[in-house]
């Protein structure tokens, strides 16, 4: 590795697993100093396995903890750095059965809390005068998919959201991006039925599912000097052949 993020203080969410897991491991590789967070209570024991700096419990739904979150980072490591919006939900029904609670519970999840993590991280950013935001979408928030309407509407929005909190704060010194994933090999997919997985797989010119490994570096592309500098609203798609704009 080649130390491209040393001294850089990253938050990444979703950190106990699948793509989230795999890029604090990536970015404690490269030398920044990391801090990941999940609902899941593993995160405690992931953030020592993969070196990071800390790990803690957070519901990123509720907005005083976020918010309470970003706080004590910026007081305990004297600001922020990088934020990795990377947690989230999939679960399948077909729009025309849906319930309610089930569309709401993937908005609120898949976007909602991605914007109040986005909200918090830009205020310190902004007063020191740099940071970079990625935000994990997936490929289905362009391109949309069966019994998926509420995950892939979730996803739009999060790459909408990426596009016009970048317009806003890139002559601030702060670039926010997204990655939009095809299917990635991870615990979130293994939920979804083999027969979806089986078609999915078809359809792709790769012909597989991608590796949260293979998503990392991505990441680091985006949060590195002078890697990333000229990315600016970018939705970048290692998605298997599955999505090409």
């Amino acid at each position: 590795m080649s130390d491209i993020l040393k001294g850089q203080r990253a938050l990444i969410s979703g950190g106990a697993s699948g793509i989230g897991r795999a890029i604090a491991s990536a970015f404690v590789a490269e030398g920044a100093d990391v801090t990941i967070v999940d609902r899941d209570p593993r995160v405690v024991d992931v953030a020592t396995e993969v070196g990071a700096t800390r790990g803690e419990v957070l519901d990123a739904t509720a907005e005083d903890g976020v918010n309470g979150l970003i706080d004590r980072l910026v007081t305990d490591d004297g600001g922020l750095d990088v934020l990795v919006c990377s947690h989230g939900i999939l679960t399948q029904s077909p729009a025309v059965e849906m319930p309610i609670s089930q569309w709401r519970e993937t908005i609120d999840i898949d976007l909602t809390s991605v914007f109040l993590l986005n909200r918090a991280a830009l205020r310190p950013m902004l007063a020191q005068g740099r940071g970079r935001i990625i935000n994990v979408a997936s490929q289905l928030g362009i391109k949309g998919g069966v019994s998926l309407a509420h995950y892939a509407a979730a996803k739009a929005g999060v790459i909408a959201m990426t596009k016009s909190i970048a317009l806003e704060t890139a002559s601030q010194g702060v670039l926010v991006n997204a990655i939009a994933p095809g299917p990635i090999d991870t615990p979130m997919v293994a939920g979804i039925d083999d027969d979806w997985k089986r078609a999915k797989r078809a359809e792709l010119p790769l012909g597989r599912f991608g590796t949260a490994e293979e998503i990392a570096p991505t990441a680091v592309l985006l949060a590195s000097d002078p890697g990333g500098n000229l990315f600016v609203g970018q939705v970048l798609g290692p998605n298997s052949g599955d999505v090409m704009p």
